[in-house]
């Protein structure tokens, strides 16, 4: 039997959970690590490569044990290394769409040219365009910069002329994006999967609560969603997987406002906010992600009951409380760190948002939030 490998770029918890869920498919893989990349999270799931300024690609592929598809996962992968590496093999997604989801400028004007909505936006270079960029838009108002930024890093909201003054240190020369503050009622995102033939699978729309700019809780089906927000969200996804010719899992996180959904980021991976696919559903993304890419039928995405992820983040421990499983990835502890997830499942929403309660503050103390 023809063994099938795939290679992943990266080598952190979401390469470990790849690789963990398609594994049992028969699956082998190897991974490429850049420069002095941590890989305690992948150490025995497969061959581990360093990459090194000017290295012979081909020599690197032929390391890897030549895999038939490479895939990352993280955006902020050189592009030029995957262009390279696509010259061995395919690599899905494609180059392209993580040079589109790495910098926030054209992320925005990729989804804008697709059709779909986004908040209203400005590009600046510098402090005086940031401050035109505010006055045209209004407060309040949140300056990004393009590039470099994740888990509320490198980011800035302003509500006033005073909090504009106030970050005038603090945003060097360099490429931002201003975003009008929108009025949302919550956030959700959706998980979908597309083969290169064009078939797309689909998650429920997951509801997302973060903490101090990092995903805390996922909640899915997200509370009362009507049909018609879930089509919507699958159209959106849909529209961009096929106007990118996209392969792979594509995770859509949008805004829910009184005027319908807006697109607020997207990511070219599996995603945080699908981890509670892993207890929560047939098909997790990652199982779904490695299908895809390989041409692999992709697998149901059904959800029968309820569920929830927790994010560890600076803890690393084992709950008590009844739960479908922890998943620990081995890194070093350090203060918000994703450390870990926790997932819940229930037949009741009314029961699960008690159980998410008490599990924070299992976690987390009293507070049920991160120190």
């Amino acid at each position: 039997m023809t063994v099938r490998r795939v290679g992943i770029v990266g080598c952190g918890q979401l390469a470990q959970m790849m690789a963990q869920e398609a594994r049992p498919l028969g699956i082998e893989f190897s991974f490429l690590a850049e420069g002095d990349e941590n890989t305690t999270c992948v150490e025995g799931l497969g061959t581990i490569v360093h990459a090194h300024e000017g290295d012979d690609i081909a020599a690197l592929y032929e390391a890897m044990g030549s895999p038939e598809v490479i895939t990352a996962e993280r955006e902020g992968v050189p592009v030029e290394l995957l262009r390279a590496l696509e010259q061995c093999c395919p690599v899905y997604p494609r180059p392209d769409a993580f040079e589109k989801t790495q910098h926030r400028l054209r992320e925005k004007t990729a989804i804008t040219a697709a059709g779909l909505p986004v908040a209203p936006f400005l590009p600046a270079n510098n402090y005086d365009e940031i401050c035109a960029a505010v006055k045209q838009l209004g407060y309040p108002s949140f300056i990004k910069s393009c590039e470099h930024g994740y888990d509320g890093k490198n980011q800035w909201r302003v509500n006033s002329d005073e909090d504009l003054v106030a970050i005038a240190n603090d945003v060097p020369e360099s490429e931002y994006v201003v975003e009008k503050g929108i009025n949302f009622s919550r956030e959700v995102s959706l998980i979908g999967a597309r083969t290169a033939d064009g078939k797309v699978v689909t998650y429920p729309l997951a509801e997302n609560d973060h903490y101090n700019g990092t995903l805390l809780v996922s909640t899915a089906p997200a509370p009362h969603v009507s049909e018609e927000l879930q089509h919507t969200a699958e159209t959106y996804l849909a529209t961009l997987m096929n106007a990118w010719d996209y392969v792979g899992v594509l995770a859509m996180e949008c805004f829910v406002t009184d005027d319908g959904l807006l697109i607020n980021e997207l990511a070219p991976r599996v995603h945080n906010s699908g981890h509670w696919t892993l207890a929560g559903a047939k098909t997790s993304q990652f199982a779904n992600h490695v299908r895809a890419i390989l041409g692999m039928a992709l697998g149901d995405t059904e959800a029968a009951r309820p569920a929830v992820m927790i994010n560890m983040l600076g803890v690393d421990k084992k709950p008590a409380l009844q739960n479908e499983g922890v998943w620990s990835y081995g890194k070093g502890l350090r203060p918000g760190r994703k450390m870990g997830h926790v997932i819940l499942l229930d037949d009741s929403q009314d029961v699960l948002a008690a159980r998410i309660e008490a599990m924070l503050e299992e976690l987390y103390g009293e507070t049920k939030r991160p120190a």
